[in-house]
């Protein structure tokens, strides 16, 4: 055998980069959405062992929706391009390219042993560059294909090792064989199909049969009239060996799939669920298209479901002539090459071999797939259309006077491939040239206008993505799918009316319910989100709650194991404060996906209004445990632990803070956060950096500016304090404690008497009941001497709080000082006398204190009132004291506040 020299390998590896360096500015599309964006299995966070347990998809396997496509090697390959560049589509791309251009070497090595060197090197260069590969090579999730054919090479090169030269068995080949054989068909299902190949190369090639030699000797050796030869014995070893090996790969496929088949719909694959003979004659008829299209790549399409192919449903169609005329041709190709003995009916019988075998998983004919016609499924028997090709000019180059011809026609045809190549990878730069470019090539399947409507709705484009949609509904009347994307886009252009009535329309197409009949294999999964959507529209209206629950609970009698529905009920039943119900919700879903760290966390949400803090806390531990770096996990279970009050958590519930704003950088709620723990901490200095960050990324913060300026307060940086509450003030001005916080600065530290006043005053004309203003305004009253005017305020006061102590003092201290001045004869109201230092050294300073609390006085201002030096003399220890129960009642309301806004 031949081997690939450097010149040939670098002609093709240039050849290759030359018509799909263009791939590497695609993005990730069509199904690349599925299997690498939304896929779970990519992530470092993930057990590479769920790899193993989910398919192609990131879908459990036993899962009744599960697509049962089993590739965990491909899947682990796109987790090791996630680990070099995590979604950058670029390298992705990149390793496609490079698994072709492997390809196409291992390839060559095949072709070396049915064609000579230049008939296999011309095999090989138009296997590089038919654009049937586009999809395979192009759309990433391709790569199946590429790997699955570069071990299913691997393997057939591996077993034409197996014969010695003195034509024994040598057996490490075949073990090897069998390995690569595994490896293939765990990177895809039809790489099992190299076992057939290996099969008819050990029959028709190494050991030289033809059909009527072979008949002639099992007839001889049934009739006794002479035993087996030692070759054919040898020959039977080992494909029963292949055989036995082989078996053993199916069982173990079953059992990984769970002895189900997937569930298409007749939207998938139309011809599947039809009656005969329109099955027969159409999955039939599917043949010479496939062919067709390694013939004629002219017109190439991403999706060739729903109506693109309409059905053959009568015998007198004209296509059955296709279907006809093809196996013809191809009886006639296999019952010559298998007949004759010639060098070249070799050649042709394995590239039969290689065009048929591997192409049965996906023909139909023995069991449905999920599509009409897939041109990724041709990569494998594109191979042997090109040795057929290939074989085909080396017949006509060796007659003198088509040389120069056979070659012209190699040279354009190779060209003309290259080119369309190049070209169609411009297709697949993003979703919406790749569905238009279908567009172009049929009109009449409604997934590719349902398609490109979603393109343009992730463009936020709902106008033109809604005529898509409408035009997929119009072409196909009855696509549930389509109906429900009207209803989303008109949803998302806030007309709820239209998307009610257009998710009405995808309901009433939905198979009606009966009592005690499973419907899990006729109704498609997407399907069974037209109750979502609409019951998730229905409940913004407080009067349907009921109705949309009754929804959610059709969609589970239609599919028990319909996750999402438990999930979206869950959410309604905690909206309706349901409590009990929800937690139920959750377990159930729970017990169809306990790796879901979404689940934990929503149970967790339910728990917390169960008032169960400590169950909560255990639901979001299980949340991180599966998914460390779940951002709504992270920032709840801290905040539970900052609420709890107890300062052990407090290390604990930072860290995990921190590792929500390392997530979310630019939430302010994390970095306020992280503010109120270092206030609780008493780290002043922390406190104000995070604070001051929130309010940077959040302009008018509510909670952060008033912590911020009582942190000041705190910290004896009252005029500090100042300007931070006036931005409070400016962006929320009815916010109350904090026009008692800066009406207490104002009057105690700015002895600003108006300005305080001005704050208690707009209080009051806010909330005219609202205690705390009124005390406050009573206490400015006192300040400006005016005692009347202070003993009424107090007076009205009371009556809105007659069970408040302090301000029953306070009016016996006013009472007490207006009789005291009665009887030496001086007036009560003193607003426009000066105070002189004796008198100022004389007015209850301690009750000044007293009117900096929020909250009910301390019990030193009972000595408040006492005209005495003891009281101007008050120790600093007992000021602080004041003012640190101020502080402190002032901050549990602004907690109590946080609680209630949900900030």
């Amino acid at each position: 055998m031949a081997v690939v020299s450097w010149k040939e390998a670098l002609l093709l590896t240039g050849l290759v980069l030359a018509c799909y360096w263009n791939s590497l500015s695609c993005g990730f599309v069509f199904d690349d959405v599925s299997a690498i964006l939304d896929n779970k299995d990519l992530r470092p966070t993930t057990s590479l062992k769920n790899l193993f347990l989910n398919d192609f998809w990131g879908t459990p396997m036993a899962e009744e929706r599960s697509h049962k496509s089993y590739r965990p090697l491909t899947v682990l390959t796109f987790r090791l391009n996630y680990l070099l560049s995590e979604l950058s589509p670029a390298s992705y791309h990149l390793l496609n390219v490079a698994l072709h251009a492997a390809t196409c070497l291992l390839f060559l090595r095949v072709c070396r042993l049915f064609l000579d060197r230049t008939s296999g090197l011309v095999a090989a260069l138009l296997f590089a560059v038919h654009p049937i590969h586009t999809e395979a090579v192009t759309g990433v999730v391709g790569r199946a294909e590429l790997l699955s054919s570069i071990f299913l090479l691997a393997a057939f090169l591996a077993y034409t090792k197996s014969t010695g030269a003195d034509h024994s068995i040598v057996w490490a080949p075949i073990a090897l064989t069998v390995a690569l054989v595994a490896a293939a068909t765990l990177c895809k299902e039809q790489g099992i199909t190299v076992v057939g190949i290996c099969c008819v190369y050990e029959v028709f090639v190494a050991q030289g049969f033809t059909l009527p030699v072979l008949l002639d000797t099992l007839r001889q050796a049934l009739r006794g009239k002479g035993a087996f030869p030692y070759a054919v014995l040898q020959m039977l070893l080992k494909l029963i060996v292949l055989v036995i090996s082989t078996l053993l790969l199916v069982i173990v496929r079953v059992q990984v799939i769970q002895s189900q088949l997937p569930v298409f719909t007749r939207f998938d694959n139309p011809a599947a669920v039809s009656p005969t003979p329109t099955r027969q004659l159409t999955f039939n008829y599917l043949l010479p298209v496939n062919a067709w299209l390694l013939l004629n790549p002219s017109e190439l399409c991403c999706d060739w479901t729903m109506g693109t192919i309409p059905l053959v449903e009568s015998a007198l169609d004209q296509r059955n002539l296709a279907t006809l005329l093809f196996y013809v041709l191809l009886g006639l190709l296999a019952y010559r090459s298998i007949t004759c003995s010639r060098s070249s009916a070799k050649t042709v019988v394995m590239a039969l071999s290689l065009i048929v075998l591997p192409f049965i998983p996906a023909s139909n004919l023995f069991f449905p797939v999920g599509f009409v016609v897939a041109e990724r499924v041709l990569y494998v028997p594109s191979m042997g259309f090109c040795v057929l090709v290939a074989h085909g000019f080396k017949v006509v180059s060796h007659k003198g006077y088509l040389k120069k011809i056979s070659w012209l026609m190699i040279g354009v045809l190779l060209t003309t491939h290259a080119v369309k190549t190049f070209n169609r990878n411009w297709d697949w730069e993003s979703e919406y040239t790749l569905f238009m470019s279908a567009l172009k090539v049929n009109k009449n399947n409604a997934k590719l206008w349902n398609n490109v409507g979603h393109a343009l709705e992730n463009q936020n484009d709902y106008g033109r993505a809604l005529r898509y949609f409408l035009q997929a509904t119009s072409v196909q009347p009855d696509d549930i799918g389509a109906h429900m994307n009207v209803g989303r886009t008109y949803k998302n252009l806030n007309k709820a009316k239209e998307a009610e009535d257009a998710y009405l329309v995808a309901k009433s197409l939905m198979p009606q319910i009966i009592p005690g009949k499973k419907y899990a294999t006729r109704v498609a999964p997407n399907h069974l989100n037209v109750y979502i959507n609409l019951a998730n529209l229905i409940r913004a209206n407080e009067s349907r709650l009921e109705e949309a629950d009754q929804l959610y609970r059709q969609a589970i009698s239609m599919r028990p194991d319909f996750k999402q529905a438990y999930i979206s009920r869950g959410e309604l039943l905690l909206k309706m404060n349901k409590l009990t119900e929800a937690r139920d919700a959750y377990l159930r879903a729970l017990e169809l996906d306990r790796a879901n760290a979404d689940l934990w966390y929503n149970l967790a949400i339910v728990h917390i209004e169960m008032k169960e803090p400590s169950e909560a806390l255990r639901n979001f531990e299980q949340a991180l445990q599966l998914s460390p770096r779940h951002k709504l996990a992270l920032f709840n279970s801290a905040l539970l632990m900052q609420e709890s009050g107890e300062p052990k958590f407090w290390p604990e519930a930072n860290r995990r803070f921190l590792a929500y704003v390392e997530e979310e950088p630019d939430d302010a709620n994390g970095y306020f956060n992280l503010g109120m723990l270092a206030m609780d901490a008493e780290e002043n200095v922390a406190a104000e950096r995070w604070m001051h960050k929130a309010i940077a990324l959040q302009s008018g913060f509510r909670s952060a500016l008033f912590n911020l300026a009582l942190l000041y307060s705190q910290s004896r940086r009252e005029v500090e304090a100042l300007p931070v509450l006036d931005e409070l003030l400016h962006h929320h001005p009815e916010h109350i404690k904090g026009l008692i916080l800066k009406g207490d600065i104002l009057m105690n530290h700015k002895k600003d008497t108006a300005g305080a006043k001005a704050c208690f005053q707009r209080i009051l004309q806010m909330d005219p009941g609202n205690v705390q203003g009124k005390h406050n305004l009573c206490v400015v009253y006192f300040e400006e001497r005016d005692l009347p005017r202070a003993e009424r305020c107090l007076e009205e006061t009371l009556a809105l709080a007659p069970h408040e102590e302090y301000v029953r003092r306070h009016l016996n201290i006013v009472r007490g000082k207006m009789a005291a001045m009665s009887a030496a004869g001086q007036p009560l109201a003193e607003e426009e006398k000066p105070t002189t230092a004796e008198e100022e050294r004389r007015s209850p300073r301690g009750e000044k204190n007293a009117r900096k609390s929020s909250a009910e006085p301390d019990q030193s201002e009972l000595d408040a009132g006492q005209p005495d030096r003891r009281t101007a003399a008050k120790s600093a220890e007992q000021t602080s004291d004041i003012e640190q129960k101020r502080a402190a009642a002032l901050k549990r309301l602004e907690e109590i506040e946080l609680i209630l806004s949900g900030n």
